[in-house]
């Protein structure tokens, strides 16, 4: 965690307050400025939708989302919209203000589908994969409408996640950018 965020966050998690394990989260889309958080390790499965959603984990949201921290304004008000089939997540949404340009960034991922739980990228590990994250192809895959052949063992980073698909990113192969499927690949450590 670095000493930025570390010094913000006082230790605790900025959403619960606990003092716990903490891990940096990232809050998509990367675009934004200040777009990192530190959360207990214990929420960041529920928060990405591989873990059921427990909502009484979550009653700390209607102070969480009054922080002066954009990032956890917006990590709060997509939890809360998640959570809304609760009568005390609904009435912190009603009361909740966020301005123009923040309440943009928390609508611009769109990562509810019906059901209510995140589109989750995984790679053929199970390892939840994140916009900008490295990956190494466990299989030599030849590309469509190219000649290019990505060999079995080639890093691919920075990938780009598809956002209506979560068995496929992108990413580049020797400078060509591609469709991958996730199941041909490993999230690099």
């Amino acid at each position: 965690m670095n000493e930025k965020l570390m010094a913000r966050s006082g230790g605790k998690c900025e959403l619960c307050q606990k003092e716990t394990e903490l891990v940096v989260y990232t809050v998509q889309p990367e675009a934004y400025a200040d777009n990192e958080v530190a959360v207990c390790k214990t929420l960041v499965g529920q928060i990405e939708g591989v873990k059921p959603l427990n909502p009484d984990a979550w009653r700390f949201l209607p102070d969480a989302m009054w922080s002066e921290v954009r990032a956890v304004q917006v990590l709060a008000w997509r939890m809360l919209n998640r959570l809304k089939g609760e009568s005390w997540a609904a009435e912190a949404l009603d009361i909740l203000y966020l301005d123009d340009e923040t309440l943009a960034w928390a609508k611009a991922v769109g990562e509810l589908v019906e059901a209510g739980e995140a589109v989750v990228h995984k790679d053929a590990n199970g390892n939840v994969l994140q916009n900008g994250d490295s990956v190494v192809l466990t299989k030599t895959l030849d590309v469509k409408g190219s000649n290019l052949s990505a060999k079995l063992g080639t890093v691919v980073k920075n990938i780009r996640l598809v956002e209506d698909n979560p068995e496929q990113i992108e990413g580049r192969v020797e400078g060509q950018l591609i469709v991958i499927l996730t199941k041909y690949l490993r999230k690099q450590s």
